[in-house]
């Protein structure tokens, strides 16, 4: 298959993971007593943080290059793949965009529990959003995918994002507050691997459609 600027755009899905985790991982090196193992991941990003420069120096790409692979995708699966799966990859696009959008409109203004409209917002609202969009579009991938063995690989990748997902929402329920920034961290990571998943099969042209696959 010849490959079109379309498919190296979703390169940029793999440049969105690589800032984020760059971000999560050398952020809290500006942030004096930050405990990742409590702490949320947007504890970094605060508006009162002391990391959230080196943040939004290191998370630069993160958005930017997560929204443009998956806009690729949709723009290149239209009248490919089955009706399901794409209806569930068009709904996890509108997750990526809640998500930059609404994360960008209400910032935290400060670490620790929500108390200000803002923060409301943040919590209560945007990440709610984002959670609720994220496990529907998976589970309506899952269920294209499953249905054709063509399409089975991207519903393998689709299960393994949502349960992930999952074992990080029941990780931050369960565990103790000294431990909470670890199954958090599952949850944050789930949604935006998986995006650098599609913009993988973009790059290669969804080759599962012609049975191969990249599992």
């Amino acid at each position: 298959m010849k490959k079109t600027l379309i498919n190296y755009l979703g390169l940029l899905g793999i440049i969105s993971l690589l800032s984020y985790t760059a971000a999560v991982i050398f952020a809290p090196m500006d942030y004096p007593g930050y405990d990742w193992m409590s702490q949320a991941v947007s504890d970094l990003s605060a508006e009162n943080s002391p990391s959230k420069s080196l943040w939004n120096q290191l998370a630069s790409l993160y958005n930017v290059c997560g929204i443009i692979s998956v806009m690729m995708v949709c723009v290149y699966i239209k009248d490919k793949l089955n009706k399901a799966i794409r209806i569930g990859i068009y709904l996890f696009a509108a997750m990526n965009w809640v998500s930059t959008v609404g994360y960008a409109m209400f910032p935290l203004t400060e670490s620790g529990t929500p108390e200000t409209f803002q923060d409301i917002m943040h919590v209560y609202v945007v990440t709610v959003l984002v959670v609720v969009l994220s496990i529907i579009s998976l589970a309506v991938i899952m269920i294209g995918g499953f249905r054709d063995k063509k399409y089975r690989s991207i519903a393998v990748w689709a299960t393994a994002a949502l349960a992930i997902m999952f074992i990080g929402a029941m990780g931050t329920n369960i565990v103790p507050k000294e431990y909470f920034g670890i199954p958090e961290r599952f949850s944050v990571f789930a949604a935006t691997g998986f995006n650098a998943v599609l913009g993988i099969y973009l790059f290669l042209g969804f080759n599962d459609e012609k049975n191969k696959t990249i599992v």
